[in-house]
């Protein structure tokens, strides 16, 4: 996991992830914890904090919408090129089937 998000960090583009990847690395950025002793911490950096999270909670949501959607996507074995035409095809036939292509 930590090689994909190398790769997109490299080449410039926003690598969100959760606290589980704190001191990952340059280009990956994760919200910044609360300490356990002291003040709280500043208003800037909780709603840098929130904003992470909302920007994150869509691509978590989309995900949990098709794997729980099509059942080929929740224990799926294929390469990873692979994964992504399944996955683009899920994601055609959700936005059909929801009536957002038409």
């Amino acid at each position: 996991m930590l090689g994909t998000l190398y790769a997109f960090a490299a080449k410039g583009l926003p690598t969100l992830a959760d606290l589980g990847y704190e001191g990952a690395g340059i280009g990956v950025t994760t919200p910044m914890k609360q300490p356990s002793q002291g003040p709280p911490l500043a208003l800037d950096n909780r709603t840098l904090n929130r904003l992470q999270r909302g920007v994150r909670c869509l691509g978590e949501r989309g995900f949990a919408l098709l794997t729980q959607r099509w059942r080929c996507l929740q224990h799926i074995t294929a390469g990873p090129s692979k994964i992504g035409d399944i996955a683009r095809a899920a994601l055609v036939l959700t936005d059909f089937e929801r009536g957002r292509l038409t």
